[in-house]
Formats: structure tokens, C-alpha cells, sequence
């Protein structure tokens, strides 16, 4: 509700929930005090509500020109969602991007959850922080970060160099594929290099979301520039 690109229509809270979160925010919205199980109604079965549902429209688009544009005193770090559909594992990364202050999160707009209940509370608050970031083609978002000076790598299990060698100081787009299928072959031929996460051979991989969250951190630790 803080954030001002958000247009909020309504909220539904409980007399608890409202107490929580405190009359001064809530003033800022048209809002009504219902029995919890008014607001179980108004939200999806099994969901878990916490005695508050609120209804909003989605954010205005960002374009990725603009994002980029913006300056930082910091390393800027891009990630980009090659095919990655889960909304749970999309909110999660989201999650880790505002935790480690990345730039922005790309995604192709055919293939990306769209900014549904079930992303926005995966991630917890992040959907509001960090841009999200459709393109029609990921390759093509690839070579403009390159001829911005972003060095892409690309996260694979297959990876020629550690995460931790991949990096060279400056602005960097950390590049992930799904699951299963991976990153496709023209994504990845847009990246500089390949990187990989080492893990116990009898796991196998982690979580994208995990990866995601690891990859951040060892990228943030590094000296910026």
C-alpha cells in the first residue's frame, strides 16, 4: 500500500488484522472491517489470508531502457528468468532480488507467471521493490545488457568456472533457466560466461529459487568495481 505505482481499489481486513497493520496505513486506503470468514470467501480456496485480502490492479509495465537507466554506486545486478513458470519459485527469487538490492528481474512475457496472488505472496513484498520485467525475447534483452557493459553468465549445472571466478567487477546479469529444460541454447549463446553452484553430487541440483538466492549473495559479497 506504500508504494505509489500501486493503485489500491480495496481492503477487507479483520479487526485483528487491522490492528496489525495499523489505522495511519490503512487510512491511506478505502477499507472495510468483515469476520474472518468474509475475507475467506473473497480470496482462493486454501489460501492463507492472515485476516486480510486486498484488491489492487496490476503495476504499470516497466520497460526495460528505463530501468536500466537508472544509476547506482553499487554493482548493478540484473537477474534474468529464462522460461521459469512456477509463480512460487518466481515470488521467491523476486524475494532474494530486494533482499540483495538487485536492479531488476526479467522475464519473457509468454512464458512468466503473471503477477497473480500466488507470485505476490511468495514474494512477500518484492513484486513492489524490485521491477518486473517482461520482454518479448530474451536474447535480444541479453545483447542490450551487453552493450551496456553487464557481463552475462549464465547459471548452469554444466558451468565452465565456479560462480565465484565467473564475475569480474561491474554491473553483472546473472542468467537462470528452468528445472527442467534448462536454458535454451540461444540464451545461453548470449551469455560471456557459464557458472556453476557446487553441490553434493548426491542432490544433484538445488531449487532455482535457491540457486537464485546463493548466486545474489556470492555476487553481492564481492568488491563492486
Amino acid at each position: 500500500m506504500t508504494n505509489p505505482r500501486r493503485k489500491v481499489q480495496r481492503a477487507v481486513l479483520t479487526e485483528h488484522a487491522a490492528t496489525s497493520i495499523g489505522r495511519s496505513l490503512l487510512g491511506r486506503v478505502r477499507h472495510e472491517i468483515v469476520p474472518a470468514d468474509a475475507v475467506a470467501r473473497l480470496v482462493p480456496a486454501g489460501a492463507v489470508h492472515q485476516g486480510a485480502a486486498l484488491s489492487c490492479d496490476p503495476l504499470p509495465g516497466w520497460d526495460l531502457a528505463d530501468v536500466l537507466e537508472r544509476k547506482s554506486e553499487k554493482r548493478r545486478i540484473v537477474l534474468v528468468l529464462d522460461q521459469i513458470s512456477d509463480p512460487h519459485n518466481v515470488g521467491a527469487i523476486l524475494r532474494s532480488a530486494a533482499a540483495f538490492g538487485a536492479a531488476a528481474v526479467v522475464v519473457q512475457d509468454r512464458h512468466a507467471p503473471p503477477e497473480s496472488g500466488a507470485l505476490a505472496k511468495a514474494a512477500s513484498g518484492a513484486l513492489d521493490i524490485v521491477p518486473y520485467v517482461p520482454v518479448v525475447n530474451i536474447a535480444r534483452a541479453l545483447e542490450e545488457l551487453g552493450q551496456l557493459g553487464f557481463w552475462r553468465i549464465a547459471l548452469a549445472g554444466d558451468g565452465e568456472q565456479l560462480l565465484s571466478e565467473a564475475a569480474p567487477r561491474g554491473d553483472v546479469t546473472l542468467v537462470l533457466g528452468s528445472e527442467g529444460a534448462g536454458l535454451r541454447r540461444l540464451v545461453r549463446e548470449r551469455c560471456d560466461v557459464t557458472a556453476v553452484i557446487p553441490v553434493e553430487t548426491e542432490i544433484g541440483s538445488l531449487n532455482v529459487s535457491n540457486a537464485a538466492a546463493i548466486a545474489l549473495y556470492e555476487l553481492r559479497r564481492q568488491p563492486p568495481g
